[in-house]
């Protein structure tokens, strides 16, 4: 196995003409500055690619991987250009697929509780369309206005609500994708049940885009929650916050979000906050209760309690639901000001298990002063998925944030944890793959990305440092 990407064919004038004709000439784009855009997502990474074809039926993307296929030119997909770990970048070149115009939501079925869409359709407009019905879709990645659900399923997405509801991968009951050959498969089911075969479904799920091309998609919905009622708690330090967190847990509650801000994070945009007393927090904690107003007023008071008794120096109940969009807002741009105030910025998602959560983040600030950086901690605490925003003040130091990224990465798979929630591998993490899975893992999944793409045209140099 080789460590580069292999030789592909370049798209030169005669492959361009070729893919007009199969894919329409309205579906392409050559403009140089127009390419640019497709050459990046939210990383760093950056290669322009050589087309970009712009699908609006499976027949087009069928009609791309035939030719894929048979002149050996690579094809990178591409949602919204969200992604956190280099996934849709086109390392190879070649052409990227954009599947953000395959943007229908073919049917939303409230009798089933079931909506059929496109990959291109926008989280946020799944979520208003299956409101109007009184149905809910519960995944909601920060960048649930902007992200697509086939980005979302290619890296099985999480967000706040999963601690309750669970990521993208659970509410996908079937897919049709289009293999790199070209042909067309369905996969899963339309029912709550269904065990014939492999889960070739859930497969895909996560996959990161290397080994097929999802091109519908056949999602669970629930009822829509009566009410959300928020609590905002206020503690000296994380440490005593983690332990609320798993307190509340242990204590059989299930928030519906259990988000959380460390004191680094307070001091960017503690001043947007709507409490008193947030500047002088060591850690904030947000907490949602959702479901009958009856039986969550009560629950949402419990929890309160119990953070109080774990060291909260104040618990809030947000007053309206103004408040509670401001809060949130607030959450959303923890990332944004971070990477605007740090030359250095690594955004990494880990998983621990909530009991270590305490234990983990006790250790940050050794790690801190040993490796010269500023860890920002955030995100789920509800699950365990702990967003670290690694940053340093010079970009003359990168080796030494290198070495810091990894030993946390260390420390975390230590603890039991896994060095990805929901951001995905892609590029980003690639080189750190072989921290957690074995070498008969590794040897197994390239040979199951071999299976489905044997001339490994789909999406090259992502997941696996080897491509082949």
């Amino acid at each position: 196995m080789s460590d580069t990407i292999p030789s592909y064919r370049a798209i030169d004038p005669e492959i361009v003409e070729r893919i007009r004709a199969a894919v329409g000439p309205e579906a392409c784009i050559i403009d140089r500055e127009k390419l640019e855009v497709f050459g990046k997502d939210a990383t760093e990474y950056f290669r322009v690619p050589e087309l970009v074809v712009e699908a609006t039926t499976v027949q087009q993307v069928q009609e791309l991987f035939r030719l894929a296929s048979s002149l050996k030119f690579p094809v990178t997909p591409r949602g919204h250009g969200t992604g956190l770990a280099g996934g849709a970048v086109p390392l190879a070149g070649g052409v990227v697929l954009s599947l953000q115009k395959m943007n229908r939501i073919i049917s939303i079925d409230r009798e089933n509780l079931i909506a059929v869409v496109e990959p291109g359709v926008v989280n946020l407009d799944l979520k208003k369309a299956a409101a109007e019905k009184g149905l809910f879709y519960p995944p909601d990645p920060a960048s649930l206005d902007t992200c697509s659900i086939g980005g979302n399923a290619a890296t099985n997405a999480g967000g706040p609500s999963c601690v309750k509801y669970g990521t993208t991968r659970d509410y996908v009951l079937g897919l049709e994708a289009v293999l790199p050959s070209g042909e067309l498969i369905q996969a899963g089911v339309q029912t709550r049940k269904g065990v014939v075969g492999y889960d070739l479904a859930h497969l895909l799920v996560g996959s990161e885009g290397t080994l097929a091309v999802i091109t519908k998609l056949i999602l669970r919905l629930i009822p829509m929650p009566r009410t959300v009622t928020t609590l905002v708690a206020l503690f000296p330090g994380l440490h005593s916050a983690m332990e609320a967190v798993t307190s509340v847990l242990v204590h059989g509650h299930v928030p519906s979000a259990l988000e959380f801000l460390d004191r680094h994070c307070l001091d960017l945009v503690g001043d947007l906050l709507p409490f008193e007393g947030v500047q002088d927090a060591g850690a904030f904690l947000l907490i949602e209760a959702d479901g009958a107003p009856e039986v969550i007023s009560g629950e949402i008071e419990r929890i309160g309690e119990i953070c109080l008794e774990c060291g909260a120096v104040d618990a809030l109940l947000a007053p309206d639901s103004y408040k509670r969009t401001q809060m949130w807002e607030v959450r959303k741009q923890v990332s944004l000001r971070i990477e605007h105030n740090s030359p250095v910025y690594v955004p990494e998602d880990v998983v621990v298990p909530i009991a270590k959560i305490a234990d983990f983040v006790d250790g940050l600030p050794e790690l801190e002063k040993l490796y010269g950086i500023t860890i920002y901690s955030f995100g789920h605490a509800g699950d365990g998925n702990i967003h670290l925003n690694i940053t340093a003040e010079s970009r003359e130091i990168l080796e030494r944030v290198e070495d810091g990224i990894r030993a946390a990465l260390e420390r975390v798979l230590a603890l039991g944890g896994t060095i990805s929630g929901e951001h995905g591998i892609g590029v980003a993490k690639m080189r750190f793959l072989p921290l957690e899975l074995s070498p008969e893992s590794i040897r197994i999944q390239r040979a199951i990305k071999r299976l489905f793409d044997p001339q490994m045209i789909l999406n090259p140099g992502k997941i696996f440092k080897e491509s082949c």
